[in-house]
């Protein structure tokens, strides 16, 4: 079975515990939706780099149930059947392959950093806008920008990922705003 435009992907619905603690059930929390799933089909005439087996990183609505007006439990309009899903190309934002994350179209991910060291108190666990290029997309390399590299960013722009236990936030690269030098 193969979709014409979407990725069909394998997924749990929730990611909300730890060990055998439940960590929240709240289905409408989105921190707790699972967000990986593994591509068991490509869609029609797909020739591109991501292959069965890869995971997709995705939006936190693909795999979660909601309620309708009438508060009757649904799954999404990503819901295929059993535990498959599908994925359109604006649904994912990074792939695995082979143990290593690639990031998806115009989308990079940041590591927040701790807030740096000044004369100004500063109540903060993270520096406000400015983080650690983990994963520059092709555009943002072309510029000069790669892994490792501290960069500052636009407000508003933080959509928090938990990736291989770290935290990172997801982005657009047009809200990176510049590479700090010396980096």
């Amino acid at each position: 079975m193969r979709a014409v435009e979407q990725f069909i992907v394998r997924g749990e619905r929730y990611a909300n515990t730890k060990g055998d603690l439940i960590v929240s059930a709240n289905e409408e929390d989105h921190r707790f939706s699972n967000r990986e799933g593994e591509v068991v089909a490509l869609p029609l005439g797909y020739d591109g780099p991501i292959a069965v087996g890869d995971t997709l990183l995705v939006h936190h609505n693909v795999f979660k149930y909601y309620n309708d007006m009438k508060g009757r439990r649904q799954s999404g309009r990503s819901f295929l059947k059993d535990d498959l899903f599908l994925v359109d190309f604006d649904q994912f934002y990074m792939w695995r392959s082979d143990g290593d994350w690639q990031p998806h179209g115009r989308f990079c991910f940041v590591k927040p950093v701790p807030p740096v060291e000044s004369t100004i108190f500063k109540p903060l666990t993270e520096e406000p806008l400015m983080g650690i290029m983990s994963y520059p997309n092709d555009y943002l390399m072309a510029q000069g920008i790669k892994s490792g590299d501290t960069v500052t960013f636009r407000p508003e722009s933080e959509y928090e990922f938990i990736i291989d236990g770290e935290k990172l936030y997801r982005m657009f690269d047009h809200q990176i705003t510049c590479k700090i030098q010396g980096s």
